[in-house]
């Protein structure tokens, strides 16, 4: 809020930055192989789905059936998924409640994968990315907020 201020967007209200917590950043190193790979080639099918223009779409992880895990990245219109969600199934869940089954087990395997990440490690530290400041060109109008637009 006080950066826009400073520079001409009269904002009002209150803003909130996220960032990693201690627990994140402390247990990073134990995610699972199969799952940062899986959010990397997610979240390239939804550049993918940007780039050509195809709005209103989610990208998505679809499991192949059959006994060799094997995944494909499609869409969905976000109208389908919006306010949505999935539940854990109860039939995953043991008789006595304390536990799960063999069931989801056999489902949650493939997930988890059979390696952890390489971290490197730099004065002690993790390192996970470095990045570089490179901008697209501006291929639009300088934004203007609804309340100081001029009234046509």
């Amino acid at each position: 809020m006080n950066y826009l201020n400073k520079n001409g967007i009269k904002a009002r209200g209150s803003a909130r930055g996220q960032t990693f917590g201690t627990d994140q950043r402390a247990t990073a190193i134990y995610a699972s192989t199969v799952d940062l790979d899986e959010a990397y080639r997610a979240g390239q099918k939804a550049v993918l789905l940007a780039v050509n223009g195809e709005g209103g779409y989610m990208s998505t992880i679809l499991r192949e059936k059959g006994p060799i895990y094997q995944v494909r990245y499609d869409k969905v219109p976000l109208e389908a998924v919006a306010n949505s969600e999935r539940t854990f199934p109860t039939e995953w869940i043991s008789a006595g409640k304390t536990d799960v089954t063999d069931e989801f087990l056999a489902y949650a395997r493939p997930l988890v994968g059979e390696d952890w990440p390489s971290v490197p490690m730099i004065n002690g530290r993790q390192r996970f990315a470095q990045f570089q400041m490179k901008f697209a060109d501006k291929k639009l109008p300088a934004y203007e907020l609804e309340a100081f637009r001029k009234k046509k």
